[in-house]
């Protein structure tokens, strides 16, 4: 049984905050039910290619942005326009434990699915509405994308190269970061709750925003620039308070070096053939490293690229200096330590006969993960969760179909 086995949660959202904080909860044993819209269902189901390829090597019709955030649940196709749509979905919630939505600020009251009319029926629910810029502030109402809140929360202006150097400029991340923390934020606030209902047995509304959550994850960024008033710039790979901590060349590419004391910067000198770099009081500690980083860097990249990546990595790993190669993802799943860890999965699939998964990284002794079903078809369990939950017949199901509710 995983750790969250005796909870019931009712997924209404889509894309990726949302159903991430699904899947993680689905991943610990929920009963996550996802609710779709009839005949297309979450929005990412179309967004491909590339898609899941079936055994002749086709596309289905299976996402591979669907199928990252959409593990272990069970989806149910619900037209919750329909006032009999909005009656089950409320009924649902009456049996469930928690209710993720990320709809626009107020969308879910006019169909009666909005936290008060929820907590109506089921005042144990835990409700987490997920939204760009969240349920108050001049902002609320508007749409709220990932990559517009990189932007707009500062992250972009700490990412990419500096000023002066070819293809300076704003960058965003290369993945969704700001929906993953998002959603992994929204996981602990759920669990947060759930804590508070265990002690009060009242359930409460979670109002999680895709903007603070950006905002929280500038850290030590947004610490650099609160305590000098100072907005820090942009460095590419390199760090605005430990040096060397970036990315050189090499002999046949490029590894990163990250050094983060003053021992480790003396035995990386000592492997780089130049151990007067430790006694020079340029270097000789991280504070006159920062400050001398342009000096020490183009000394450092004169040095590395008289070794290739792999004899860096293995004479520094022996000094006890970190390291570590720039790998694309078909090395990076070819790693030994990746292999280790079991970070790629394999699942059942009605359509391709098996699916690829990345590996939950949530390790627990006694309650461990469980794989139990690949990301759902649409609507794959509207028949079995509305009779299981509602008692609903097999003649009342297929006049729900007929009339477009299911």
């Amino acid at each position: 049984m995983g750790a969250l086995s005796h909870l019931r949660v009712l997924d209404l959202s889509r894309v990726l905050a949302g159903p991430w904080a699904g899947q993680i909860l689905a991943d610990l044993g929920a009963d996550v039910i996802k609710v779709e819209r009839p005949g297309s269902g979450d929005d990412t189901r179309a967004w491909g290619p590339p898609f899941l390829k079936d055994a002749q090597g086709e596309n289905t019709s299976e996402a591979a942005y669907y199928l990252a955030a959409n593990r272990n649940k069970r989806s149910v196709t619900l037209d919750f326009t329909q006032p009999e749509g909005q009656r089950l979905v409320r009924e649902l919630a009456a049996k469930s434990d928690i209710v993720i939505e990320n709809f626009k600020v107020g969308g879910l009251a006019a169909y009666g699915l909005d936290y008060n009319s929820l907590k109506a029926v089921n005042p144990k629910l835990i409700y987490c509405s997920i939204t760009g810029f969240g349920q108050t502030g001049p902002y609320a109402k508007r749409a709220g994308y990932d990559f517009m809140i990189q932007g707009l929360g500062g992250l972009m202006s700490l990412t990419g190269r500096p000023e002066g150097e070819d293809g300076a400029g704003p960058v965003k991340v290369g993945v969704a970061l700001t929906d993953i923390l998002t959603g992994l934020y929204s996981t602990v606030a759920i669990l947060a709750a759930l804590a508070h209902r265990d002690q009060q047995g009242i359930g409460q509304h979670i109002d999680m925003a895709l903007l603070d959550v950006q905002v929280a994850c500038l850290a030590n960024q947004a610490m650099n620039y609160l305590t000098t008033g100072a907005s820090p710039q942009r460095l590419g790979n390199a760090h605005p308070n430990i040096v060397p901590y970036q990315d050189f060349p090499t002999a046949d590419g490029d590894f990163i070096l990250t050094v983060g004391n003053d021992g480790q910067f003396r035995r990386f000198a000592e492997v780089a053939g130049q151990p007067q770099w430790a006694d020079d009081p340029r270097f000789a500690t991280n504070k006159q490293r920062v400050a001398h980083r342009a000096e020490l860097v183009v000394l450092i990249r004169q040095a590395t690229v008289f070794k290739t990546t792999a004899e860096w990595v293995s004479q520094l790993e022996a000094a006890g200096v970190p390291c570590g190669p720039i790998n694309n993802l078909e090395q990076m799943f070819q790693d030994p330590q990746v292999k280790a860890r079991g970070l790629a999965v394999s699942l059942a699939h009605p359509l391709a006969g098996s699916v690829p998964q990345v590996a939950s990284p949530i390790r627990l002794s006694e309650t461990p993960v469980q794989y139990r079903h690949a990301p759902p078809l649409l609507g794959e369990h509207t028949e079995a969760v509305l009779s299981e939950l509602l008692d609903l017949d097999a003649g009342h199901l297929q006049q729900l179909r007929e009339t477009g509710v299911l």
